[in-house]
C-alpha cells in the first residue's frame, strides 16, 4: 500500500507537467507575468542611479501595462527560482532557449500549485485516514481545468497556491486530544491559513478576501476561533503582506512622485467599484453554480452524491462542513459580480474535491461493511440466516452499492474526458503555434542568406543578419506570441541586447551612405530601385527576432509602416497595408509571399465517406502550407478515414494565423532590413 501512496503522491504533479508539455504557449490573461518573468530573468533588477530609466526602456510592462496593473511578486519568486534551474541546465550542457526556459518558468509554477494539492491530500489523509486522501488523488487528477491552469501565469493561479495550502491548514489531524496542546496547535494552523488567505487577496486577487471572509464565519460559527483572535491574526497579516509586496510593486511600478504602489487595490477600484469589469462581459447570478463549477468538478457525481454524503455521514459532517460551506458561501458572494469567468472561482475545486473524497470514502466503506456481512451469511447454514438474507439484497445496500460502482467506473471516463479536453484546449494556440513556425522560417532563410553570401563572396565573412523583425497582429499576440518565444538562439539571450546591436549596425550603413544615424524620420534602412538593401549584420551570429505588437488602426493603415518588417503574423492577410490609394511614386512599397498558415479548433465535425474538406477545392498550388497542429490534425484524419472508409469524427481546424514573409524585386526574402517598434 506504501507503493501505491507513492504512486498516487506523484501523480498529481506528473499530470501538471503533462498538461504544460501539451499546451505550452500562454494567452493574453497570463502576458503580463510570463512577460515580467522574462524581463526579471533577463535584464535583472537594475539599481542605483539610473535605475528607473533603464527600467523603463527594458521591461515590457511600461510600453504594455494592460487594463490594470498587476503585482510583481509572483514573477519576481518564478524568476528567483527559474534562474538557478536553467543555469543548471545551461552548466550540464542542456540549453535552455528561450521557448524552453518559459516551460521552465510555468513548471516552477505547475509544481507548487502541485505541491499544494499534496499537502491538502496529507492533511485530508492525517484528519480522515488515507483512503480518504486517495480518493481526493484520484478525483483531483481526473479534473481537467485545474491541472491546466496549474502552470498558467494568471494572478488567480498564483492565488491558488496559497489558498490551497490555507485549507490544508485548517483540517487537524485525526485523533487529537482535547488537551490544552492540541487547542494551541489547532490555533496555529488556523493562524496560518487565515495568513494565507489575507496574502493572497493583499497581494495576487482581491476576491480571496471574501473567501478569507467565509471561512472566517464558519470558524465563529462552529465555533473554532474567536472573532478578536481572527481579527488580530488578519491585521497582522495584512500588514506584513503591505509591507513585503508593496516595495517591490512600488519598485518594479516606478510611479512618480514616488508613493507607496499597490497593484490589487488599483484592480479592485478599477473592476468593482468603478465596474470596469462588465465591459468585459456579463453572465447571470447563477452562472457558477449551473455552468462554471460542474464543469470544474468534470465529474457530476462529486456534487450529486459524493458531497451530499459527506456532509451527512456523523464521520465526516465535521470536516466536510468546513470545507464545503465556505466554498459555497464565497461562491454566493461573488455571484453577485456581474462579469463572472470560470477562473475566479478556482480556489474552491481543492475543498469541495477533498469533500467529495470523503464522500467516496464513506461509500467505500459501507459497501466494504456489506460485503462483509454478506460473507458471514454466506458462511452460515442457519435457517434463520438464510431468512435473513433476503432484506439484506434489495433497499438501501443495493443502491449503495450500484453508487459505488458507478462512482469507480466515473473515474476513468472523467481521466478520458480530461485527456479530450486536453488535446482540444491544445489546439486554441495559434498564436505561439506561428511563433514556433517562425523561428524556423526565419533560421532557415538566414542559413540560405549566409550560403548565398559566401558562394558570392567566399573570401568574405558570412553576412548574416543578427536581427529580423516581425509584426504581429491582435490575435498573435493573444494567443501565444511572448517574448521567450522570440528567443531564437542556444539560450535565452536578452532581446534588448539584440535591438541594441541592431541600431548600432543601422547607425554604421547610415554612416557608409552617407545619411543621418540620428534622422528620426529615417529609421528605416530602404533600398534604392534597383539596388539591394544595406545588410544588417552580426558575422557568425544566430537570428534573433524582435516582435512589434502595433494596435493603433490610423499607423496600421499606413503602407510605410510595414516595409521595416521581415515577417508577418496576421489573422487577415489583407490588413497589410502594400499601397496606398493616390501613392506618389516612389512611396515605400511592399510585397508579400503567404509562406504558411496555422490553423486553430473550430469546433466538432462528423466526416461521412466521399465528404470533402471545405478547402479541397482550392488551387493546390496557391493554398499556403498548414503547419503545428493543423498539420498533425490533418494527417490523423487521414490515417482515420483511411482505416474507417472515410468516416471522421474530431475537431474541425480553421485558418487563423498567416505567416507572411517580405520579398524583394527578384523574390528573394528580405532579411535585417529595419526596426520593429518594441518586442512582443
Amino acid at each position: 500500500m506504501k507503493n501505491i501512496d507513492t504512486l498516487l503522491t506523484l501523480l498529481i504533479p506528473v499530470l501538471v507537467v503533462v498538461h504544460l508539455v501539451v499546451a505550452p504557449y500562454t494567452k493574453v490573461e497570463e502576458s503580463f507575468n510570463i512577460q515580467a518573468a522574462h524581463d526579471v530573468l533577463v535584464y535583472g533588477t537594475p539599481v542605483g542611479r539610473g535605475a528607473g530609466l533603464r527600467l523603463e526602456q527594458r521591461y515590457d510592462h511600461f510600453a504594455f501595462p494592460g487594463a490594470v496593473p498587476r503585482t510583481f511578486v509572483g514573477a519576481v519568486l518564478l524568476a528567483g527560482i527559474g534562474q538557478p534551474v536553467i543555469q543548471l541546465a545551461n552548466s550540464v550542457g542542456a540549453l535552455m532557449g528561450g521557448p524552453a526556459a518559459q516551460t521552465a518558468v510555468r513548471g516552477v509554477l505547475g509544481l507548487a500549485n502541485a505541491a499544494a494539492m499534496v499537502a491538502l491530500s496529507r492533511s485530508l489523509g492525517a484528519a480522515c485516514g488515507r483512503s480518504a486522501a486517495r480518493w481526493y488523488v484520484l478525483l483531483q487528477a481526473s479534473q481537467f481545468h485545474v491541472l491546466f491552469y496549474a502552470s498558467r501565469t494568471l494572478p488567480n493561479t498564483f492565488a491558488f497556491f496559497l489558498t490551497t495550502y490555507a485549507f490544508s491548514f485548517l483540517l487537524s489531524p485525526q485523533g487529537a486530544r482535547a488537551t490544552r496542546r492540541a487547542d494551541i496547535r489547532a490555533g496555529g494552523r488556523i493562524r496560518v491559513a487565515l495568513c494565507l488567505l489575507s496574502y493572497a487577496g493583499v497581494v495576487f486577487r482581491a476576491e480571496v478576501a471574501i473567501l478569507l471572509a467565509a471561512v472566517a464565519a464558519y470558524l465563529v460559527v462552529a465555533p473554532l476561533a474567536t472573532a478578536e483572535r481572527i481579527v488580530r491574526t488578519v491585521a497582522v497579516a495584512v500588514a506584513v503582506a503591505l509591507a513585503l509586496s508593496v516595495p517591490i510593486d512600488s519598485y518594479f511600478w516606478q510611479t512618480f512622485p514616488p508613493v507607496p504602489y499597490w497593484p490589487e487595490l488599483h484592480g479592485f477600484l478599477f473592476n468593482v467599484v468603478h465596474g470596469q469589469a462588465s465591459a468585459w462581459g456579463t453572465s447571470p447570478w447563477h452562472y457558477y453554480f449551473t455552468s462554471a463549477l460542474p464543469r470544474l468538478l468534470l465529474n457530476p457525481l462529486v456534487y450529486v452524491v459524493l458531497i451530499p454524503v459527506a456532509l451527512r455521514r456523523p464521520a465526516t459532517a465535521g470536516p466536510a462542513s468546513l470545507l464545503v460551506w465556505p466554498s459555497l458561501l464565497f461562491v454566493a458572494v461573488y455571484s453577485l459580480q456581474p462579469h463572472k469567468e470560470a477562473r475566479f472561482v478556482l480556489y474552491v475545486v481543492p475543498p469541495l474535491t477533498a469533500a467529495a473524497a470523503l464522500g467516496a470514502d464513506q461509500l467505500t466503506k459501507s459497501v466494504s461493511v456489506l460485503r462483509h456481512q454478506e460473507q458471514e451469511r454466506d458462511a452460515s447454514t442457519a435457517a434463520q440466516n438464510a431468512s435473513d438474507r433476503k432484506p439484506a439484497a434489495g433497499g438501501p445496500a443495493v443502491l449503495s452499492k450500484l453508487t459505488w460502482y458507478a462512482l469507480v467506473l466515473s473515474v476513468p471516463v472523467a481521466f478520458a474526458a480530461s485527456t479530450a479536453m486536453l488535446l482540444v484546449s491544445a489546439l486554441n494556440y495559434p498564436g505561439g503555434e506561428a511563433l514556433a513556425a517562425l523561428r524556423d522560417l526565419a533560421t532557415a532563410d538566414a542559413a540560405a542568406a549566409a550560403a548565398a553570401a559566401a558562394a558570392a563572396a567566399p573570401a568574405s565573412p558570412a553576412d548574416t543578419p543578427f536581427v529580423v523583425s516581425a509584426h504581429a497582429d491582435v490575435l498573435a499576440c493573444m494567443t501565444g506570441v511572448t517574448l521567450f518565444g522570440s528567443a531564437m538562439g542556444a539560450t535565452l539571450l536578452s532581446h534588448r541586447f539584440a535591438e541594441e546591436q541592431r541600431h548600432a549596425a543601422l547607425a554604421r550603413a547610415a554612416l557608409a551612405a552617407n545619411l543621418d544615424p540620428f534622422d528620426p524620420n529615417a529609421d528605416r534602412l530602404l533600398p534604392a530601385a534597383g539596388k539591394k538593401p544595406t545588410a544588417v549584420a552580426g558575422p557568425g551570429q544566430p537570428p534573433q527576432l524582435l516582435v512589434d505588437k502595433t494596435e493603433d488602426p490610423a499607423v496600421l493603415r499606413d503602407p510605410a509602416f510595414w516595409t521595416q518588417f521581415d515577417y508577418v503574423l496576421v489573422e487577415d492577410p489583407k490588413a497589410v497595408v502594400t499601397t496606398a490609394a493616390g501613392s506618389a511614386s516612389g512611396q515605400p512599397q511592399s510585397q508579400w509571399d503567404t509562406v504558411a498558415v496555422v490553423e486553430g479548433y473550430a469546433g466538432i465535425e462528423v466526416q461521412r465517406p466521399g465528404h470533402m474538406s471545405s478547402r479541397a477545392d482550392e488551387d493546390e498550388g496557391a493554398r499556403p502550407t498548414v503547419v503545428g497542429h493543423g498539420a498533425t490534425v490533418a494527417r490523423l484524419r487521414q490515417a482515420v478515414r483511411s482505416l474507417t472508409g472515410g468516416w471522421w469524427a474530431g475537431p474541425r481546424m480553421a485558418p487563423r494565423i498567416y505567416i507572411l514573409r517580405r520579398v524583394k524585386g527578384d523574390g528573394a526574402a528580405v532579411a535585417g532590413s529595419g526596426k520593429a517598434k518594441a518586442a512582443a
